[in-house]
């Protein structure tokens, strides 16, 4: 059989027992299939909205739901959505009322900014979801909203209103990027 595991930033799936098959999810995609495409913008979603502990923790329960209901889940039109929905009312119980966001070793990766995690967590939870799906996991506006369950034109005002507002906090001008 299968379980999911927590392994520091990624969820992975794990083997276990003498089973080699994955559950079949519908049309002949597996489970792990699933995980593989599905896995870091839920994982990167919840991050966003519950913080890094927390965000982490209802990515890997969310996708174990998932795994354990997979007949169901995976029969579903937006299943990556659901487990996202999954994941919110997981993390709800463990949430903090701020949400803190950290990124690991700047120094080491001197691509990201010191400041953005910071600005990241002081935007509205719909607009910090939608800009890293966008901008973190190459989401189009069109699967933002599905992931969301919002309107495009939601996701894209979303989007747009997160960058003004970390162009502000960064202070960057559209000229320097």
């Amino acid at each position: 059989g299968w379980s999911v595991a927590g392994i520091g930033r990624r969820v992975r799936l794990v083997r276990w027992g003498s089973v080699t098959s994955v559950p079949q999810l519908g049309p002949g995609e597996r489970f792990e299939a699933f995980v593989e495409q599905h896995e870091a913008p839920i994982r990167h979603a919840l991050i966003a909205q519950l913080g890094g502990d927390a965000g982490r923790e209802a990515a890997s329960q969310a996708l174990l739901y998932g795994l354990e209901q997979w007949d169901r889940v995976g029969s579903m039109s937006n299943p990556a959505g659901y487990l996202f929905r999954v994941g919110q009312r997981l993390g709800r119980r463990t949430r903090r009322r701020r949400v803190v966001l950290n990124v690991s070793q700047p120094a080491m990766e001197p691509w990201v900014e010191p400041e953005l995690a910071a600005a990241l967590g002081r935007l509205p939870e719909a607009q910090r979801v939608a800009v890293v799906l966008r901008h973190g996991d190459d989401l189009s506006y069109a699967e933002i909203a599905e992931f969301v369950g919002s309107s495009e034109a939601a996701a894209r005002k979303n989007v747009e209103r997160a960058l003004r507002s970390l162009r502000r906090a960064l202070k960057v001008e559209m000229s320097d990027v």
